[in-house]
């Protein structure tokens, strides 16, 4: 494996940032961790030999981080640019800092640069500059591609280059490892995804979806033979994937202008059911409808505020601290099924 995390585990001034883990990322594949902005602070800190672990050790090709005989490069959320060079000049410069072979206007071209190849980085927009970066790591050339929020508040057309610069270290058998504090985006890139808090790691379920005529053909076939099962996980849509939610995952439910978005660690997924369907998909769970236009997961309510006599709200633990609305008619039933008269 070009890289792995073998029961690795880090405390930080006596508290946990996360438990122990496995992980391993090989060649040609791109993987992502989906975490908090402390976790993946540390996660660089620890790749980059600036911190160490309270617990396992990290292998890159086999050997101990330290022993590493191949490389790695880092990309970083706050990376900067060498702003009076022009791009051309800071292509240069990075082919010269790395005695790369690749050439210069082949880079450029990848990075979609070539009209504004005599600009300086100073005039490019911050999506312009990102693709400098990735430019300087190109001609780095290392085994394993460490990116921190790779593609945060990219714009379109940096965004595709960006996927299609993915797309090509696949191919070459290179070996990306991103950190990213949004699940869209780490869905969208990586072939795997995984969720690591303080609670541990886990993987988050994505499915490719088919093209529309295909999945329409599979679908017909596929309602003849199959039987009625139970099935657990709640499906939302992001871009061309599905991705699935265990039904303890999700915060709350919220239906907006006849559209239903499951709430999960404060980002909100498009559902492909009203709420109405959640609502009895979810109940054997502990959800509840606590106003016409949300269900919430009782496990995550931390407080029942009375604002007024017919005002109340529910207080989650989640990160922000969520606060969602309970009607004055759902406020008897809720204390009903919390055993309260």
């Amino acid at each position: 494996m070009a890289l792995a995390f073998i029961e690795a585990a880090k405390h930080k001034n006596d508290a946990l940032v996360f438990p122990a883990f496995n992980l391993s990322l090989a060649a040609g594949e791109v993987l992502a961790i989906y975490s908090n902005v402390n976790i993946r602070s540390q996660l660089m800190e620890l790749l980059l030999e600036r911190s160490s672990l309270s617990q396992g050790k990290i292998e890159l090709a086999g050997q101990a981080l330290g022993r590493k005989s191949v490389k790695m490069g880092f990309l970083f959320l706050n990376d900067g640019v060498y702003k009076r060079l022009t791009v051309l000049e800071a292509l240069r410069f990075y082919k010269n800092l790395h005695s790369s072979s690749d050439k210069v206007d082949e880079v450029l071209r990848k990075v979609q640069l070539e009209p504004k190849k005599k600009t300086k980085l100073e005039k490019l927009t911050p999506s312009e500059q990102r693709r400098i970066q990735l430019a300087a790591l190109y001609f780095q050339n290392p085994d394993v591609w460490v990116m921190e929020e790779p593609d945060q508040n990219l714009d379109m057309e940096s965004k595709r280059i960006f996927l299609s610069l993915l797309n090509e270290l696949r191919a070459a058998g290179k070996s990306v490892f991103i950190l990213s504090g949004n699940l869209e985006n780490a869905v969208t890139a990586a072939d795997r995804v995984y969720r690591l808090d303080e609670n541990g790691l886990y993987q988050i379920q994505t499915l490719e979806e088919e093209p529309e005529a295909a999945e329409e053909a599979e679908e017909s076939a596929a309602i003849e033979s199959m039987q009625p099962i139970r099935f657990e996980k709640i499906p939302t849509k992001v871009n061309e994937k599905i991705v699935l939610f265990d039904p303890p995952e999700i915060d709350y439910i919220e239906s907006s202008e006849g559209q239903s978005f499951l709430y999960v660690k404060g980002e909100a997924f498009p559902s492909y059911f009203t709420l109405s369907e959640l609502e009895q998909r979810l109940l054997p769970y502990g959800f509840f409808r606590c106003h016409r236009s949300y269900i919430v997961n009782l496990q995550k309510v931390r407080e029942v505020i009375t604002w007024t006599r017919n005002s109340y709200s529910l207080v989650l633990e989640d990160a922000k601290k969520s606060s969602i609305p309970l009607s004055k008619s759902k406020m008897t039933e809720l204390k009903g099924i919390l055993g309260m008269k």
